[in-house]
């Protein structure tokens, strides 16, 4: 029979039956609709069971209360099911349901040994998905899916405290699969027992930020029943969201928040800070923002540690410019998955912290359509033949691929040396170089700045003879000494330099945030592309990484540095995906202080950088260097 055939009512009942476990249709027994290889919308939103359960998370009890914690659990299914239908569950769960509350950050600003000087310290309101996109409910309830909204430990309705990524966050959603199953207990609102009777017991979790942070934990624990995952700007190991290769480094736009910050952030449960109070002090202890050392407190929060039982498929989304949660969350995942062969498909737009449902809505559906299909309902929806990766390259400008990074990357050394030059050919005779650490200008000031500068270094290539791609993790080897000072940051920024004319005629900053929408540029509740005018910037922060000094041997240990002595230090980028145009300029720009992300130290620390001793490795795919 032709996939794309559609199917007669009672031989779709008997397949669904037969793929779900469930009795065969009869007259008295509605079934879902299968036509052209996809479920069909035939039930009524408008008429649709709501149903709270407040789920037992079974063996952990985090606000010590002497009761197991339990999740809320918000339920929307077709009416069908208290007629016989039996569904899988589209799930998301999420510590943001209850409005957070105004938490103060850390203060970044450090004196010599790391420790925060007294300043104001501001509000912060955490960039979160919400409660439903809006068509979770609306587009795959009527093509017979239950949704699930969980409430989280230590948030709204549910008991417990929230711990940032710990285990007992994970255990919630993981305890709502179970009872889907029938494997843990549900109570209704007045403490009566409920059970899922109307549950394939099929779930695929979804959501953005740390509502896609949460699949990531729950599927490294191989719960049964989890069939799939679709992670959006998601993480995968907490140390990696405040921190990098030693350094304490804030998610983008969250200077100063650590992990105790959001964790009274989500506690908004009834008598939070009563009930837990003294686990989220236990949490400031144990982050260290003086050394930024990787410890067994991080390495719980560390999915990756797990992946081996990760047993669902994973449908991966995440924006190349996304600088909260940045993109080695999401590479150094789908590098694991791929390493164990995991079914996997990955979505890479141009985007910030954001849905993909505001880029792309009509193919975003088609895809998550046939993917949830494919994966709950067992339907060959054609999905799994299409090219694994959808990659945006430039505003609209989509692509797919056999996989990601690119296949056919090279890794191309590029070297710095005198006169400010970045080739390809090494210039090991190249003199030292010197600056000075600040902690006032901003990198983008910095990378900005024309001609010498006294607070950092820049090397830029000729311009390019032909566009050139790169695709996955770039890295950068730097022989530097520091002295007299204490900041103890190499931070090196990958840059494009050059303008470009748009096809409508205007002139754009390629420095400039691309907006898909009426917003301002940057906005992430754009849908189209919007003329951004003429340009005034003309570069780019491709991506950055940052290095603690200290730390350069292992990241679970920081070793003193010498005044005056030279070292070699190798660190990574964030990875990417990005084209620079032909006539543009690549650029490698070293810093120490990142203004917007890493601690601020005193100023004056000086640092020698032998340039014919460096370099930057670049995976490239397309194109030719200079």
């Amino acid at each position: 029979m032709h996939p794309r055939r559609a199917l007669s009512v009672p031989l779709a009942a008997l397949l669904v039956a037969t793929l779900t476990g469930t009795a065969p249709a009869t007259a008295a027994t509605p079934a879902v609709k299968i036509e052209n290889g996809a479920t069909q919308p035939v039930f009524s939103r408008a008429d649709a069971i709501l149903q709270t359960v407040f789920v037992e998370v079974e063996g952990t009890d985090s606000d010590r209360d002497g009761a197991d914690d339990r999740v809320a659990v918000d339920i929307l299914r077709p009416k069908e099911t208290d007629q016989g239908l039996k569904v899988p569950v589209i799930m998301e769960a999420s510590p943001y349901y209850a409005p957070g509350n105004d938490v103060p950050n850390h203060s970044v600003d450090v004196d010599e040994n790391g420790v925060p000087l007294p300043a104001l310290t501001a509000l912060s309101a955490k960039l979160d998905a919400g409660p439903f996109d809006g068509y979770y409910d609306n587009y795959f309830l009527p093509r017979g899916y239950a949704i699930a909204l969980v409430e989280n430990v230590g948030s709204a309705r549910a008991t417990g405290c929230p711990t940032s990524g710990g285990r007992n966050e994970t255990a919630g959603p993981k305890a709502a699969i179970d009872w889907l199953n029938g494997r843990a207990k549900g109570f209704d609102t007045a403490g009566n027992p409920v059970e899922a009777t109307w549950s394939t017991g099929k779930v695929g979790m979804i959501g953005v930020s740390y509502n896609g942070t949460l699949p990531n934990a729950v599927a490294a624990t191989g719960v049964e029943g989890l069939e799939t995952i679709v992670p959006i700007a998601s993480i995968s190991s907490w140390y990696d969201y405040y921190r990098a290769n030693g350094g304490v480094v804030a998610p983008g736009g969250f200077q100063g928040e650590d992990l105790d910050v959001l964790a009274k952030y989500v506690l908004t449960r009834q008598n939070g800070q009563e009930a837990c109070g003294a686990l989220i002090d236990g949490i400031t202890a144990a982050q260290d923002r003086v050394t930024g050392d990787y410890s067994r407190f991080w390495d719980e929060r560390n999915y990756l540690n797990d992946v081996r039982k990760v047993k669902a498929s994973v449908f991966l989304v995440h924006g190349l410019n996304d600088w909260n949660v940045k993109t080695k969350q999401f590479a150094q995942w789908w590098y694991a998955l791929s390493k164990r062969h995991v079914p996997r498909k990955i979505w890479l737009h141009q985007g910030t912290h954001m849905s993909p449902f505001n880029l792309r809505t009509a193919e975003w559906l088609r895809q998550l359509h046939g993917w949830f299909d494919q994966w709950l309902y067992g339907i060959d929806s054609g999905i799994m033949r299409e090219p694994q990766a959808d990659v945006e390259i430039g505003p609209g400008q989509w692509a797919q691929h056999a996989s990601w990074p690119l296949p056919g990357a090279t890794t191309v050394p590029l070297y710095p040396g005198a006169g400010s030059s970045l080739g390809l050919v090494p210039r090991p005779r190249s003199a030292p170089e010197t600056f000075v650490d600040q902690k006032a200008r901003t990198a983008e000031q910095l990378v900005e700045a024309t001609g010498a500068d006294p607070n950092r270094l820049a090397y830029t290539t000729g311009p390019l003879p032909a566009d050139v791609r790169i695709s996955g993790t770039p890295t950068v080897s730097v022989r530097a000494s520091f002295k007299d000072g204490s900041s103890p940051y190499l931070t090196a920024l990958l840059v494009d330099y050059g303008t470009d004319v748009r096809a409508n005629g205007t002139l754009v900053s390629t420095g400039q945030s691309y907006c898909y929408g009426q917003g301002v540029p940057g906005d992430t509740g754009c849908t189209t592309l919007r003329t951004l005018g003429t340009a005034t910037t003309p570069y780019k922060i491709v991506t950055r990484g940052w290095l603690d000094v200290r730390n350069r041997h292992r990241l679970d240990r920081s070793e003193p540095v010498r005044a005056g002595k030279d070292y070699s230090f190798t660190w990574d980028f964030q990875p990417t995906d990005y084209l620079f145009k032909k006539g543009h300029r690549l650029g490698l720009v070293i810093i120490s202080t990142d203004y917007d992300y890493t601690l601020r130290y005193p100023p004056g620390t000086k640092v020698t950088v032998s340039p014919g001793k460096s370099s930057l490795r670049l995976p490239v795919v397309l194109g030719r260097l200079p």
